[in-house]
């Protein structure tokens, strides 16, 4: 894929963003081509992001999981892999894409910019991946550990302290029951991909409004993030 002069001035940008120059910028390029244009274009599969997000989602549990291992002594394999697993679920690594606006820098197929995907924490969740893959491809991995963990470390800290086990269904509930009777209602919007690897799409309704949306592996998992966002939104408008 041949970059035009905007599109290096995008990628420079991005680079002061990020705060890593790279060698080779097509890759930087490679690493926000969703499959969406790429197939609209009949790109090769190289020059879209979908090898990058592969490699980007080992660099990442890789780096993640030796820093628990280092940093946490006492943590059990249980409890390691349950702080791991929040600190690299779609959620995560979406909200930590957004605090950076790559989201700005995301080359989306028509029929998918037109659904907005550019917000979609699937999109946003694999675009981190795949940047980190290509930070990993570029430089290396000691330059990819330290761009995760400047991200992400606020996150594994958290999960660490328990946050991954906080019940936010049952935090929503009894928020909004301070206010309203009314019941609240989680809906499934949707679910995609192959019976061994389910994402599934969940919104919490009340009174009639969605305040929230979440998706993961599990209903449970997509119920729980979708009232995590609604505890989001809500301490936002101050409800």
């Amino acid at each position: 894929m041949l970059i035009d002069s905007n599109r290096l001035r995008e990628l420079k940008i991005l680079q002061e963003k990020i705060g890593i120059y790279f060698n080779d910028i097509q890759i930087l390029n490679n690493a926000f081509i969703h499959p969406s244009y790429a197939h609209e274009q009949d790109f090769e599969i190289s020059e879209s992001n979908q090898r990058l997000e592969f490699l980007g989602d080992a660099v990442l549990e890789l780096v993640v999981s030796h820093y628990l291992y280092e940093k946490y002594p006492t943590m059990s394999e249980g409890q390691m892999t349950k702080v791991r697993a929040y600190t690299v679920c779609e959620q995560s690594l979406a909200e930590a894409a957004k605090n950076m606006s790559l989201t700005d820098f995301i080359v989306l197929g028509k029929g998918e910019e037109n659904s907005g995907g550019r917000e979609k924490p699937s999109i946003l969740a694999d675009t981190f991946e795949s940047l980190v893959g290509a930070i990993f491809v570029d430089k290396n991995l000691d330059t990819a550990k330290k761009f995760i963990l400047y991200h992400l470390k606020d996150v594994i800290m958290k999960a660490a302290e328990g946050e991954e086990d906080r019940d936010y269904k049952t935090l929503l509930q009894e928020r909004l029951q301070k206010t309203s009777p009314d019941r609240i209602y989680y809906e499934l919007l949707r679910e995609e991909g192959p019976d061994h690897a389910k994402v599934f799409y969940v919104a919490v309704i009340w009174k009639g409004k969605v305040l929230g949306e979440g998706s993961g592996k599990n209903k449970k998992e997509a119920e729980q993030l979708a009232a995590r966002q609604a505890l989001e939104r809500l301490k936002i408008l101050k409800i």
